[in-house]
């Protein structure tokens, strides 16, 4: 009995699988057998099975040698019904869009989450009703500024097509903004904000722009070529790694030695315990906020090297005693 349960149970599994490799190839204009195998972690020998079993099921699969597999023109398949799981998954996704996105990516996904819940069961939606009862993000929203303008939405448009788009970007302090053209090759979010990776052609050169700041967009119907060597994640850490200059040296409690694992904090070189206290060495870049992230720690931290932050921390934390020592002035009424 139980090897017949584990016939029908590798049976069932592989018909999800087949249904799985339809979706997939219709979501792909082509595909390897190679990528096939590694999205479901199976051989390519059972990649070839599953081709031949759906080609034999009626399914017009084209297999073009050297090239991959993909579906007939005009084939698809309709619609499946989301799991519980996956219902949930996608309301947790467009929770994350609605706190880190401009209003029209949020104004997007409200719609494609409405018509994603109007195909659920009822019982789908009181879970999904649930959920969002449950679930709160401590994240903050996206600023106004930045939701004046469909900003995001134009990027996505113009780095899917490879279109240059105009924007009017004003840098940290740098008035009037400046038109420029750009070429968009990717959207990181870090430090609360989303930013674009793009070719300056005002610059001539790679720049990483902060989208809350351009005040302007327009997607161009010019195509760009070029870039096709640019790898985001290379570039990314090419540019963090030639940032990374300057040496750190510090004692940290064990309270608040987590903060240090975070991504800015920079590349580890040493580390080690003293009881309660953690020594780091590390590499980051020498920038004003540096000071300020130390003394956010109060005397849970100790400044060994370089005495150049030590001094400026000191100054900082003295200056700020002198401002809060001094009488208050009396505000109008």
């Amino acid at each position: 009995m139980a090897a017949v349960e584990t016939r029908v149970g590798e049976a069932m599994n592989r018909i999800d699988r087949l249904m799985a490799t339809i979706l997939l190839l219709q979501s792909r204009r082509v595909i390897t057998a190679e990528d096939i195998a590694t999205h479901f972690e199976i051989s390519l020998r059972t990649v070839y099975r599953d081709m031949a079993a759906l080609s034999e099921g009626g399914v017009p699969v084209v297999a073009e040698a050297g090239v991959g597999y993909s579906l007939l023109n005009g084939y698809s398949v309709p619609p499946v019904m989301f799991t519980p799981e996956e219902a949930n998954a996608l309301f947790l996704g467009g929770e994350l869009v609605e706190h880190l996105t401009d209003y029209s990516l949020q104004s997007q996904m409200r719609s494609a989450l409405l018509k994603i819940r109007a195909v659920l069961p009822r019982s789908h939606q009181d879970q999904i009703d649930h959920l969002k009862r449950s679930t709160a993000l401590l994240i903050g929203n996206a600023p106004e500024s930045q939701n004046r303008h469909a900003v995001l939405t134009h990027l996505q448009q113009a780095l899917a097509q490879r279109c240059v788009v105009e924007a009017t970007y004003a840098t940290g302090g740098e008035m009037p903004a400046k038109r420029r053209e750009l070429e968009p090759l990717g959207l990181v979010y870090y430090a609360d904000h989303w930013h674009l990776i793009a070719f300056c052609r005002l610059r001539r050169d790679y720049r990483d722009f902060r989208t809350d700041r351009i005040l302007s967009i327009r997607v161009l119907p010019e195509r760009f070529g070029g870039h096709r060597e640019f790898s985001l994640i290379d570039h990314l850490q090419s540019w963090r790694e030639a940032f990374r200059t300057t040496r750190v040296s510090v004692r940290v409690h064990r309270s608040v030695s987590r903060r240090f694992q975070r991504p800015w904090t920079g590349a580890v070189l040493e580390d080690s315990w003293d009881g309660d206290w953690l020594c780091l060495t590390f590499l980051t870049e020498e920038c004003d906020w540096l000071t300020g992230w130390m003394l956010s720690f109060g005397t849970a931290v100790e400044i060994l090297a370089p005495d150049s932050l030590r001094e400026q921390v000191c100054a900082r934390a003295q200056e700020i005693a002198r401002h809060h020592l001094s009488p208050a002035v009396p505000t109008a009424r």
